[in-house]
């Protein structure tokens, strides 16, 4: 049996351009992702809301949430 998690993340109280900035950023980051993992991103209001997809490692998941919200904090701080 292998583990399938889901996981949802909500940036809240973001103006529409830092949402778009974060977008952009992480563009690149959504091209090779890794095999059995998967990520969207969508506005809702004033949120930027991350949904994450993992299949078996779970490990593997949690990095790359992690690298892909501190990619996502570095833009916040460099956006003010």
């Amino acid at each position: 049996m292998s583990l399938e998690c889901k996981v949802q993340v909500f940036l809240n109280n973001l103006t529409p351009q830092k949402s778009d900035s974060i977008r952009k950023a992480l563009a690149p980051d959504n091209i090779n992702f890794p095999e059995n993992l998967s990520m969207e991103i969508e506005n809702v209001n004033n949120s930027l809301v991350f949904t994450f997809q993992g299949k078996g490692n779970i490990r593997t998941l949690i990095s790359t949430i992690d690298e892909v919200l501190e990619h996502a904090q570095v833009v916040l701080r460099v956006t003010g």
